[in-house]
């Protein structure tokens, strides 16, 4: 027996339907009545890190990442909204892609990344 894929996120939230609209708002998720979508095929990365990472901030258990295309208009798009985006050239890589880094409405560190075009095809 195996995993074949990742079934959903479960996660608390303080305003969970308003961050649910967030999350539709913003990244395009579902935010109706139904809560599930089909999913593009490609890589997941399943990487616990040490308790003393810097990676992402102390405070959170953990970091949703999230791939994305149409990688500088979703930026844009985020920016214009008022979220805050952050992005660090360092990050970007022909091997690994392009990543920002943005945080939800209750303080979820959310990566984004976009795949490099070898990965793509």
């Amino acid at each position: 027996m195996a995993v074949t894929g990742i079934g959903g996120v479960f996660f608390r939230a303080n305003d969970p339907e308003g961050l649910r609209e967030w999350y539709a708002t913003h990244l395009g998720f579902p935010s109706e009545d139904s809560h599930v979508f089909a999913q593009e095929a490609g890589p997941i990365v399943f990487m616990p890190f040490a308790s003393d990472t810097e990676y992402f901030a102390a405070d959170r258990q953990f970091m949703l990442n999230f791939r994305v295309d149409d990688f500088d208009e979703l930026l844009a798009s985020l920016r214009a909204a008022g979220v805050e985006v952050y992005t660090d050239p360092d990050w970007d890589t022909a091997e690994t892609g392009r990543f920002a880094r943005i945080h939800d409405p209750e303080g979820n560190p959310i990566e984004l990344w976009e795949l490099p075009e070898e990965v793509e095809e």
